[in-house]
């Protein structure tokens, strides 16, 4: 059976999958939007776990425990500033979705939540940014038969609106 991709309008914390993908910064530290929020759910102790970590590099991802939240595992992964894309911006968006697919199938995970990567204060266009995440998860399932389910979990109805148009083209 192929592996579901589903968009839906969530709280990433709230959600019971094996992991949620982390928007991180490079140092790992608590931060503010997804990462604020996944760090305050999930306790004082992932923090300690990512010190322990030593920073992620742009287009990377490491994984720890999911300490509070309903989740077992959390995945960081560390996405670009947007700079106009000219920069290798998609290519190194690509790359944490890439990772994090790989990470999660070297570990048996089969089901993951993403948050939209760098759509934040990153400041990376919705638009752009869905449609990297879709055709990069899409495309890196092939080599990840472990993972069976991929959600796309969206802070806002807009940003749903335009994950559920890009999967409509798939």
């Amino acid at each position: 059976m192929p592996p579901i991709l589903r968009a839906i309008h969530a709280d990433i914390t709230t959600l019971h999958v094996d992991a949620i993908v982390n928007a991180a910064n490079e140092s790992l530290r608590p931060g503010g939007g997804v990462c604020g929020a996944i760090h305050r759910a999930a306790g004082p102790a992932l923090a300690e776990e990512c010190r322990r970590l030593g920073g992620c590099r742009t287009g990377d991802a490491k994984m720890t425990g999911g300490h509070r939240l309903p989740a077992r595992y959390v995945i960081h992964t560390v996405g670009p500033v947007w700079q106009g894309g000219q920069h290798g911006e998609a290519e190194q968006l690509a790359s944490c979705y890439r990772r994090c697919i790989e990470l999660a199938a070297a570990n048996g995970i089969s089901s993951i939540a993403f948050p939209s990567i760098s759509t934040g204060i990153y400041g990376y266009p919705i638009e752009e940014a869905a449609a990297i995440a879709v055709t990069t998860v899409h495309s890196s399932l092939a080599n990840a038969p472990a993972v069976q389910e991929v959600i796309f979990c969206c802070f806002s109805l807009r940003d749903l609106a335009v994950y559920q148009q890009v999967m409509g083209r798939m």
